[in-house]
C-alpha cells in the first residue's frame, strides 16, 4: 500500500538504526510531543532498536491527557443537566474527576454519547431540537478547524441548542513552557505531523531561534520516527538548530491556510491551564465574542467545588517528561486499563497506556 508499506521496510530499519548508532558520542533526550508518536514508538519497538545514548521522552502529546482537572469536574457537571445531551471523543468518558467521571454520570441516567467528529454532534442537535447539545472540544491544532466549522455551520443554519465546552490547546506554547522549567534537559523535539499538517514547519521556528533546540517534524510510520531521530542527531553533532520537515508528503512551511482562517474567524487565542504544566500564556483557543451564544461556558456556567487530582497519580510528571510511568506508585499495581486512576492510563495516546500495553 502506497506510503504505508514503504514506511515499514525492516532492511531500511535497521539501516537508518545503523547510521544512528554512529551517533555514540554523546548522550541525547528526543523529546515526541505527539500521543500518535509515542505510540507507535512502543507499538513498534522503536527504543528497543536504539542505543543505550539516545533517550526518548514522551511530552504532553494527549490531548485527553493534558485536558485540566477543572475541566473534567465542569464537564460532569454539565452533564448532570437533565436537559442536556453530552457529546464527546470516546477517551474522555473514562477520565476520572475529582469525585466522579462521564462514565459514572452516564451509569446514573446522564444523555452521554460518543462521537468521532463534529459534525455529528451538530447532527444530533438538529434532531433533538428539545434538548440542549455539548460538544466536549478538545484536541490540539489537528481538531479546531472541523469544530470551528461545525461552529460556522450552526450559526448559519441558526441551531440555537448546540454549544460547545472549548478545551482547545496549542503545541507550541507548551513545548515553550517546557523548555523554560528547565526540569528536563530536551537535546531536540520531534514535532507532531498532524499538528504541523495545520501549523506549518514555521510555528516552530521561535523555538529554535530562542533556545537552539534542533526540530523535526516526523511522520507516523516507523520509519518516519527512525529519520526524525537521526536527522535531529545530525543536527546536534553539528551543534546547528534547525526546523526540518521529515513528514514533507503532508507537511508544509505555510501549513494549511483554509484550515486557520476558519479557527481565526471563530476562535482567539487564550491563557488555559494544562495538567502537570500548569497556567500557560496563549495555549489556548476561546470562542470569540460574536459567539458567545455557542458557548457552553458562558450559557451553564457551570459551578464546581475546588477540583483536585490523585496525589499519588504521576500523570503530571509523565507528560512533562520528568518520570516515567514506572517511576509511579499506582502503575500496574492498582492503576489499569481497565481501572485507570489518571488519563495517561485512559486515553489511546496516553504514555502510561502506551508502556502498558506494549513497554
Amino acid at each position: 500500500m502506497k506510503f504505508v508499506d514503504e514506511f515499514r521496510d525492516r532492511a531500511i530499519a535497521e539501516r537508518i538504526v545503523e547510521k544512528i548508532k554512529g551517533f555514540d558520542s554523546f548522550r541525547v533526550n528526543l523529546m515526541e510531543v505527539c500521543g500518535t508518536h509515542t505510540m507507535v514508538i512502543f507499538k513498534q519497538g522503536l527504543k528497543g532498536m536504539l542505543p543505550e545514548n539516545v533517550n526518548l521522552l514522551s511530552g504532553p502529546g494527549c490531548p485527553v491527557c493534558v485536558t485540566s482537572q477543572e475541566d473534567i469536574d465542569k464537564a460532569i457537571e454539565l452533564a448532570r443537566d437533565r436537559k442536556v445531551i453530552i457529546t464527546t471523543f470516546g477517551d474522555m468518558v473514562r477520565v476520572p474527576g475529582t469525585n466522579s467521571s462521564l462514565e459514572k454520570e452516564k451509569g446514573n441516567g446522564a444523555d452521554i454519547r460518543i462521537i468521532y467528529s463534529p459534525s455529528e454532534a451538530l447532527k444530533i442537535a438538529r434532531e433533538n431540537p428539545a434538548k440542549k447539545v455539548i460538544f466536549l472540544a478538545i484536541g490540539f491544532e489537528t481538531t479546531s478547524p472541523l469544530i470551528a466549522a461545525s461552529l460556522l455551520d450552526a450559526q448559519k443554519e441558526k441551531i440555537d441548542n448546540f454549544f460547545i465546552f472549548s478545551s482547545h490547546k496549542l503545541i507550541p506554547p507548551a513545548m515553550e513552557a517546557l523548555m523554560e522549567s528547565k526540569e528536563v534537559r530536551i537535546d531536540g523535539f520531534i514535532c507532531p505531523g498532524h499538528v504541523s499538517v495545520t501549523i506549518g514547519s514555521n510555528a516552530y521556528k521561535f523555538i529554535v531561534q530562542k533556545h537552539s533546540i534542533p526540530c523535526v517534524i516526523g511522520g507516523f510510520e516507523p520509519l518516519d520516527v527512525l529519520q526524525s531521530i537521526y536527522m535531529l542527531l545530525k543536527q546536534i553533532k553539528k551543534k546547528k538548530a534547525e526546523v526540518e520537515i521529515e513528514y514533507f508528503r503532508a507537511v508544509h512551511p505555510q501549513g494549511n491556510r483554509i484550515a486557520q482562517e476558519l479557527v481565526s474567524r471563530v476562535f482567539e487565542v487564550s491563557d488555559v491551564s494544562w495538567r502537570g504544566l500548569g497556567i500557560i500564556p496563549k495555549s489556548g483557543l476561546r470562542l470569540k465574542r460574536e459567539f458567545y451564544d455557542l458557548d457552553a461556558e458562558e450559557e451553564f456556567r457551570p459551578k464546581i467545588k475546588k477540583s483536585k487530582e490523585n496525589p499519588d497519580c504521576a500523570c503530571g510528571d509523565v507528560l512533562r517528561g520528568v518520570k516515567k510511568p514506572t517511576q509511579c506508585k499506582l502503575y500496574r499495581r492498582i492503576c489499569t486499563p481497565e481501572e485507570p486512576y489518571g488519563p495517561c492510563m485512559v486515553s489511546s495516546e496516553g504514555t502510561c497506556a502506551a508502556y502498558y500495553k506494549y513497554g
